[in-house]
Order: structure tokens, then C-alpha cells, then sequence
């Protein structure tokens, strides 16, 4: 994905992985050289703020917050809700720290 197509991915998209497995939905688009931090491990962090990300609520109980890199993206579906395609698993999407 060009970083200008994630002007195309807005808050409440459903995210799916390259197996066609739900990865949650999109709570937060950061473009690329945002100053947004996210909460994630020092150098992870800076390298998505410099390619640009979105924050995913993680599915399944008790899950933690994950976040995708704008290069881990394959695409989008307009819809009700959207559907953000990725082109990892969700296993290796970054997992929040907290």
C-alpha cells in the first residue's frame, strides 16, 4: 500500500488478515510522520510514525491492542463497515505494551 491509500482507511473498518482471519477493527489512522506515538517498544514505535499505522482493537478476550505498519497493508473495501485487507497474519502484526 502507497501511504497516501491509508487517507482511505477510517476509524470502525474491520481489519483481516491474509488467511481471511478477523483482526479486530480500526480505533485510530496515523499518517505517516505523525508525532503520534504509539505504545510500543522504542525503534517499532518510530518506524511506524515514519511509514504511518492504524491502532486495531484485538479480537478474543483479554487481547491487546495491535497495530499495523502502513507497508502491512494491502488494501481497503468500501463498505458498511469497510474492510481493511492485510497482507501479514495477524500474529505478526505489533502488539501494544500495555
Amino acid at each position: 500500500m502507497q501511504p497516501q491509500e491509508l487517507t482511505h482507511v477510517n476509524v470502525g473498518m474491520t481489519v483481516v488478515d491474509v488467511d481471511g482471519a478477523e483482526a479486530g477493527a480500526v480505533t485510530a489512522v496515523q499518517q505517516p510522520g505523525t508525532d503520534v506515538r504509539p505504545d510500543l517498544a522504542a525503534g517499532i514505535a518510530e518506524r511506524l510514525m515514519g511509514s504511518g499505522y492504524l491502532r486495531v482493537d484485538g479480537t478474543g478476550l483479554l487481547s491487546n491492542d495491535v497495530y499495523a505498519s502502513g507497508d502491512q497493508i494491502s488494501g481497503t473495501v468500501e463498505g458498511r463497515p469497510g474492510v481493511v485487507n492485510l497482507r501479514v497474519t495477524r500474529d505478526e502484526l505489533y502488539r501494544s505494551e500495555s
